[in-house]
């Protein structure tokens, strides 16, 4: 990547950059390769947050259907964490659970289950593969299996990653979830540069367990440098940029969240380490920013709550439209999952110090209900990103994006506006 100009002495966040057009090669955006070069086994550059609101075993599996990661909240608990990555390994690659009551078609492909539906003239059948059932398919379901490719295991099975506080016994955790087929481990802190978190790392590395090993929340090149060292081959970067997080506002710690990926990726380029951009994602356009400043996947948190196919009940409000709730990692709702089994006066002393927002109403969007819609907008956005530049592969795009910095009105000229007369 390179900048249009001398880079300012203040730090930034994605709202202050914008890409710049480049002479280009790709004349498609379906000729794009988004798969990450972080050896995480996912075919597109997205992860879901190990937040509570965000990530159970049905967003994970629908996630890793369409190529992208799920990490399941270490606040599950480590008998809970097991069953739900049971649950996604058990899951087709390729089709939906089978629905009682709809018809069946024959194929071995999505595209041929495309076809068959088409044919038939409905919208969603059940699968039949080899004269066995295999599961259920729309015909949207089906094009899209034609694009996406699923992040799969040696065995075929849907990845999943699954997270680890560093205070509770790291090591025979790591473990359990290692022997139950976890894909990726990641030890997850708020404050990721700090002694207890390097203990962990330490005590997971002497493990071996052959799978890659993610830590964080830093936002410097000497946590990159310190956590690399310990251990960690794939960094987790981002201090207060999420949709729930208070910690900026309660503590004034933290950093805009472009400058942090920038200043993280570089150090960890030169240490063989990727980076995993965490938060402040509101926009297709943000994620591709965070590619641009070197990050090899970003993490979606807030924006994922409000799908289908996130954990908690979807409700009504007065005017009809339908949410689900979300909260912070570190607010009195969290603390009180984390921590329910304390005496009542350990609980209360941590309640006292809880940040983050306890409930929050996320909405879905009715044009785009699913976790795949949003797929859907996130990658067609990067794929054109990634044109733009000339770029074919994350690796070529790290190289090839030009950024150049704007003010607040240049920001809000790329916005749509409605039409007034």
């Amino acid at each position: 990547m390179r900048f249009t100009g001398p880079l300012p002495a203040h730090d930034l966040t994605y709202s202050d950059v914008f890409l710049v057009p480049s002479r280009s090669g790709v004349t498609s955006r379906l000729d794009v390769d988004l798969t990450p070069d972080d050896a995480t086994g996912a075919t597109i550059p997205i992860v879901s947050a190990n937040m509570n609101s965000v990530t159970g075993p049905r967003l994970a599996a629908a996630l890793a259907r369409r190529g992208g990661l799920g990490v399941l909240p270490q606040d599950l608990g480590v008998d809970d964490l097991i069953a739900a990555i049971s649950f996604v390994k058990q899951q087709s690659p390729l089709w939906d659970a089978t629905v009682e009551g709809l018809p069946s078609v024959t194929a071995e492909n999505p595209r041929a289950a495309f076809d068959a539906l088409v044919a038939g003239d409905v919208d969603r059948a059940n699968v039949v593969v080899g004269g066995a059932a295999a599961g259920s398919v729309t015909r949207t379901g089906a094009l899209r299996g034609t694009i996406y490719r699923p992040a799969i295991d040696a065995s075929g099975r849907l990845r999943v990653a699954a997270a680890v506080g560093i205070n509770r016994d790291v090591a025979v955790h790591a473990q359990a979830l290692a022997d139950a087929g976890v894909d990726v481990l990641v030890l997850d802190t708020a404050h990721g540069h700090q002694e207890g978190m390097l203990r962990a790392l330490t005590a997971v590395r002497e493990l071996d367990l052959g799978i890659p090993i993610v830590a964080g929340n830093i936002v410097t090149a000497d946590g990159v440098r310190d956590l690399v060292s310990a251990g960690a081959g794939i960094l987790k970067v981002g201090v207060g940029p999420g949709a729930m997080c208070t910690t900026r506002m309660m503590t004034a710690v933290g950093r805009p969240q472009f400058s942090a990926v920038l200043e993280t990726t570089s150090a960890a380029l030169e240490l063989g380490a990727k980076v995993w951009a965490d938060g402040g994602v509101r926009y297709p356009r943000d994620v591709a920013l965070a590619l641009a400043a070197g990050a090899s996947s970003v993490m979606v948190g807030s924006w994922f709550a409000g799908t289908l196919e996130s954990p908690g009940e979807i409700e009504t409000d007065s005017d009809g439209r339908v949410f689900k709730q979300s909260w912070g990692m570190a607010s009195t709702k969290a603390v009180h999952a984390r921590f329910g089994d304390l005496d009542p006066y350990e609980l209360a002393r941590k309640e006292l110090f809880a940040e983050g927002i306890s409930s929050s109403k996320i909405y879905l969007d009715p044009m785009r209900p699913s976790v795949e819609d949003l797929l859907d907008m996130i990658t067609s956005g990067v794929r054109s990103s990634f044109t733009y530049a000339g770029a074919a592969t994350v690796p070529e795009f790290h190289e090839r994006a030009v950024v150049g910095f704007q003010s607040a009105a240049g920001y809000e000229e790329g916005k749509a506006l409605p039409v007034s007369w």
